[in-house]
């Protein structure tokens, strides 16, 4: 099943942005989650029309299971 970490952000201006990170280390934390988007907040890595992404807003771990079917074709 393929896992993807969803880290949301907000600025200033009410944007919001979502980076989403790809088979995330198992078993994490929220104290691991928080200070990892404490540190993108304090470097001011993210901004849209010069409102840096300095909220941290929401965090989740999203899994996505797929069914392939044949089909004939």
């Amino acid at each position: 099943m393929a896992q993807v970490l969803q880290l949301t952000f907000a600025n200033a201006l009410n944007n919001t942005m979502t980076l989403n990170i790809a088979e995330p280390k198992a078993n994490l934390s929220e104290t691991e989650i928080n200070a990892a988007m404490q540190i993108i907040v304090d470097q001011g890595i993210f901004a849209k029309d010069g409102a840096i992404f300095n909220l941290k807003k929401s965090a989740r771990v999203v899994e996505r299971h797929v069914t392939s079917f044949e089909i004939n074709v």
